[in-house]
């Protein structure tokens, strides 16, 4: 950094873009082959080189941000905006499944019987595992925020116990998702009310899961003292999209468990 005479990160040179789009392809042709010949093979080799792109990309960042000092306040701003335009991205990509839900319920066609839900579709009761999840993820949100706090303060062991319980009941949240979908009494091809709550449940679910890798990373790297009180954009930005994902849910609960039953 003191060779250079500007704030700006200039990247160098990396693998991982190149092997993130061959996993992602791989990936791709592994889940044809997997739906349509049930042979899981090429689909196993993408998400392992998925998974060893994303571990090694998030290595170098990690370097790059806490012993390179690469990450300078105005890379960090940076940093920021790309993650709330990201969010952005994703509210979108949400708002898609909730049109698509309230396209379907609003005006329920003849082939389902002119009501909502359709006929012969019985629907998860919302008042029991549903309302438990929703309790489950808004303590949630208050544990990460406390523990985002306490990283501000410079309490770090309350900062580890607001990550450790904010990870817990994520995976609190993908168990009881999981028994519900086994328990379920329709399925994703169950007409359009099967389609809409599996694809919107289903990705929320996978945005958990992923949340909660996020913030486990954030543990590990909280646990070897990479993050200050004025440092700590990584877990800053996990926070916000578990944030995100609180508040996803709440929509998701209210129009498609409650509303939409």
């Amino acid at each position: 950094m003191s060779k250079m005479n500007h704030p700006f990160h200039l990247v160098d040179y990396s693998p991982w873009p190149l092997t993130g789009s061959i996993g992602a392809m791989t990936l791709t042709s592994g889940m044809i082959m997997w739906f349509h010949k049930n042979n899981m093979s090429f689909y196993i080799l993408g998400v392992m080189i998925v998974l060893l792109t994303m571990y090694q990309w998030w290595r170098d960042i990690t370097r790059e941000g806490t012993f390179q000092g690469k990450h300078t306040i105005k890379v960090s701003n940076g940093l920021k905006m790309g993650m709330i335009l990201f969010i952005v991205s994703e509210i979108l990509f949400f708002v898609s499944f909730f049109w698509g839900f309230f396209h379907s319920s609003l005006a329920p066609t003849i082939e389902i019987g002119n009501m909502w839900p359709p006929k012969s579709i019985m629907v998860f009761n919302p008042m029991q595992i549903p309302l438990l999840n929703t309790m489950i993820l808004l303590c949630s949100g208050i544990s990460v925020t406390w523990a985002h706090h306490s990283l501000m303060e410079s309490n770090q062991s309350q900062a580890t116990q607001g990550l450790f319980i904010t990870i817990m009941l994520g995976v609190y949240f993908t168990i009881l998702q999981g028994y519900e979908y086994v328990e379920s009494a329709f399925t994703m091809s169950d007409s359009v009310y099967g389609s809409c709550f599996f694809m919107a449940t289903g990705f929320h679910g996978m945005h958990v899961m992923i949340g909660t890798l996020f913030l486990t990373v954030c543990l590990m790297r909280h646990s070897m003292f990479h993050f200050s009180k004025n440092h700590h954009f990584g877990f800053e930005a996990a926070a916000w999209y578990w944030h995100f994902v609180d508040v996803v849910w709440l929509f998701l609960y209210i129009s498609i468990y409650w509303w939409g039953s």
